[in-house]
């Protein structure tokens, strides 16, 4: 109680350089939600891809077709050295345009072969409903996002690329890419594809000989990175990402965008850092005759230090549990405001929580460094002299 009365002693300077900390730790939990979340996404990536091979073709951007693949990629592919199983899959935009501004994962409508999930290891489970099965048609199953942005529910009839589909199932919520997604059969995700070729390409084509990519399982023992290589030695014209190419390509992006991240926001807890220097250099400075008098009774300078130690620590430790609360509240709205679009941005983890109040404390600590070292050092004659 002590440390506190010292603190408040010049109530509107303590709040002030309080405000200035948690203003810092807001901006680093917000920042760092944001980071939290991204790393959430790659590591979904990272799950995905660890046992498998994606195969599309050489010229897709970011996993999306240009051109179409054909079943009889997929039968070459099968016949590569080391590959256990392969099926097809289309995958295109829900939408049929791009949003024009999107800061989260963009909506997608994926066709898979169910025959596919005896070998997948990914597995998300369902909050409502039934998962897709043989035969179906006309059904989908979406993610927790997707859902919510489009108020489904399982019975009700969405009408997907002019085409109506009854929702029999929702995906538990994963804060990954299958939130976004909305899965139909691979017969129907072809139906659909082939609408959206152009015409030229739609009359020469059938939609059952359509994919737009394929997942290749290796057999037991192979490298599916090594898989990787000999898929596009044996067949031409499709790229193959296995679980190294795809860390080497989003991992390392990831990361350097969130130490950009966490720098901006560990930047702005430094700033709010300086107050602390500023208020406790004043409050020394103010106190010395109190200094003097308890120098003068016996306390030694480790006392002395120690106490003014205490006191900016409680000064971070404040600003930094402020910092916190507003950052949660303003992150969760701003989830909660994103959800009808889709766009759930920010995560804020017990990890990030504990470390951004164990910054601003240590950051109140060195700040105080200074201060309670030249308080330490006071003459007690000199300073009951002071006025």
């Amino acid at each position: 109680m002590r440390i506190l009365r010292n603190i408040f002693r010049r109530k509107l300077r303590a709040f002030l350089t309080i405000f200035g900390i948690s203003i810092g730790v807001f901006a680093l939990v917000v920042m760092g939600a944001m980071s939290e979340k991204l790393s959430l996404l790659v590591d979904g990536g990272v799950k995905y891809y660890a046992d498998k091979v994606v195969v599309n073709a050489a010229t897709s951007v970011l996993g999306l077709a240009s051109e179409p693949l054909t079943m009889s990629k997929l039968r070459d592919v099968r016949h590569v050295p080391g590959v256990e199983a392969a099926f097809a899959t289309v995958g295109i935009l829900y939408d049929e345009e791009l949003p024009t501004v999107s800061m989260g994962n963009i909506a997608t409508l994926q066709g898979e072969d169910w025959e596919a999930a005896r070998y997948e290891s990914f597995k998300v489970g369902m909050a409502e409903g039934r998962d897709l099965e043989s035969g179906d048609h006309g059904v989908v199953v979406l993610g927790n996002d997707l859902a919510k942005k489009q108020s489904a529910y399982v019975g009700k009839v969405l009408t997907i690329r002019d085409r109506e589909f009854e929702v029999v199932g929702i995906l538990e919520r994963t804060l990954t890419s299958p939130d976004n997604m909305a899965a139909i059969s691979l017969e129907d995700a072809q139906e659909v594809y082939k609408d959206t070729l152009p015409d030229a390409l739609q009359s020469g084509v059938t939609a059952r000989n359509l994919a737009t990519g394929f997942v290749v399982y290796p057999e037991k023992g192979v490298d599916p990175d090594q898989l990787a290589a000999t898929i596009e030695r044996h067949v031409n014209g499709v790229e193959a990402t296995g679980p190294k190419a795809f860390q080497e390509r989003v991992v390392s992006q990831v990361s350097v965008l969130s130490s950009v991240i966490f720098g901006i926001g560990a930047i702005s807890l430094l700033v709010g850092g300086l107050s602390v220097v500023n208020t406790m250099t004043m409050s020394v400075a103010e106190r010395t005759r109190e200094i003097g008098i308890r120098k003068a009774i016996g306390a030694s300078s480790g006392q002395i230090m120690r106490q003014f130690i205490a006191e900016s620590a409680v000064i971070g430790l404040l600003g930094g549990a402020a910092g916190l609360a507003l950052g949660w509240v303003v992150a969760g709205a701003l989830n909660a405001a994103g959800e009808a679009s889709g766009n759930v941005l920010f995560l804020v983890t017990p990890g990030l929580a504990i470390q951004s109040v164990l910054f601003a404390v240590f950051l109140g600590v060195v700040a105080g460094l200074y201060p309670a070292w030249h308080a330490a050092q006071l003459n007690p004659v000199e300073a009951l002299r002071y006025e």
